[in-house]
């Protein structure tokens, strides 16, 4: 048991790590925007660049990732995010910036699928809810020290700063892989012959359990990002808040997440994966539809509707995971993880997209329409539940 709880600190770390790595850049905006004199638009192109980038490395990561040893493909790909992460730190222009974010994105989608794919291999079914809670905390530790932090070190010295540390970090981090993850080799030898590329995409999409996994995967983003990245510009332009308050709402919601999401994991077990995601994925559609209809508001009304949010959110995420690793089998789950990843990827990006051309600005410079928005992430979330009871889990 030390050792096992020694392997998910460490997964944890990594999954820490690459988090914040991406979610850094964005309380850093103002700050870039002025250094190299770009646009919004081109600063949002570097935000999105690791995120679809990510999601083409997930997509490719299921045609090699279960050939080799979860170790060693670890140890490299690690190795090629801790040099990218330098990059940016390196970086004194905006192009040479952008392309190590592209590379980062690009190691930090096969890590996320690599973490999934070891607690699958490793951890029991009776026990992975548990390990899910704890690694998936990063998130939440992420949003409380990433978002403040990201603007305090930068304020103290400049951007490069944070991207310094987190090289730092990094390479503990690779010690930490080589010390305590174990070489994990038992899915080798139960698919002898690979197959092409487009074999394991048709693998995936002929199994109707792991496609309704998949769906159950899409209809979450979309139940999340179509209200994620506009939840700061409309609590800003709506609601009353400046921009140095709103690290308020990502402190309380991640401070409490921390503790919730082990909770959630253990709860996950102990009661059932499926019965505590319709718990949670039915509590989360109350802070949706409030915050998406609030006008000027008290600031501890505002933390206490979207720390529900956080907490509702990463509560539901928590026993869908579970659910979604647990439905392919240890040969071909590196695979499905992957495959899983990519489509997440690119679900989470559409929904921003569809948001985005749904949202409107006033002539106050208001954001109008973000309650109907809300109806329609409350309408793919209730879709989960019935969804969810049909996806069955096989390992």
């Amino acid at each position: 048991m030390k050792k096992e709880k020694l392997l998910l600190w460490t997964l944890a770390a990594i999954n820490f790590i690459h988090i914040v790595d991406f979610m850094i850049l964005m309380p850093l905006g103002p700050q870039l925007m002025r250094v190299f004199d770009i646009s919004p638009r081109e600063f949002g192109l570097l935000v999105s660049s690791y995120t679809f980038s990510a999601g083409i490395s997930s997509f490719f990561g299921a045609f090699f990732l279960d050939r080799f040893d979860r170790k060693k493909i670890l140890l490299w790909v690690y190795v090629g995010f801790s040099v990218a992460t330098l990059g940016c730190a390196l970086s004194q222009t905006y192009p040479i910036l952008l392309s190590a974010r592209i590379v980062s994105g690009l190691f930090g989608g096969l890590t996320s699928a690599l973490i999934l794919a070891i607690i699958g291999d490793v951890i029991p079914d009776a026990r992975r809810g548990r390990a899910m809670g704890l690694v998936m905390a990063a998130f939440s530790v992420a949003s409380v020290l990433g978002v403040p932090l990201g603007l305090f070190l930068a304020s103290l010295s400049d951007w490069h700063t944070p991207f310094y540390i987190l090289t730092g970090l990094s390479v503990i981090s690779l010690g930490m892989i080589f010390q305590y993850v174990p070489n994990i080799t038992e899915h080798l030898g139960k698919e002898i012959v690979r197959p092409h590329p487009l074999e394991v995409v048709r693998r995936v999409t002929s199994n109707p359990n792991q496609m309704r996994a998949i769906t159950l995967s899409v209809m979450m983003m979309f139940g999340q990002f179509m209200i994620i990245p506009f939840l700061s510009p409309y609590t800003v332009a709506n609601v009353g808040f400046t921009e140095m308050q709103l690290t308020y709402i990502y402190m309380a919601g991640g401070a409490f997440t921390i503790f919730t999401s082990p909770w959630v994991g253990k709860m996950s077990d102990k009661y059932g994966k499926l019965r505590i995601f319709t718990i949670f994925m039915t509590l989360n559609v109350v802070p949706i539809a409030i915050i998406t209809n609030l006008g000027v508001t008290p600031i501890p009304y505002v933390l206490l509707v979207s720390t529900l949010f956080f907490v509702t959110s990463n509560g539901r995420y928590v026993p869908a995971a579970a659910i979604i690793t647990g439905t392919a089998r240890p040969e071909n789950r590196g695979s499905f993880l992957s495959f899983n990843s990519a489509i997440q990827q690119l679900a989470t990006g559409l929904a921003s997209l569809i948001a985005g051309l749904i949202i409107g600005e006033n002539a106050a410079g208001e954001l109008t329409n973000f309650n109907l928005v809300g109806y329609i992430a409350i309408f793919f979330s209730l879709l989960c539940i019935p969804l969810a009871r049909r996806v069955k889990v096989v390992s």
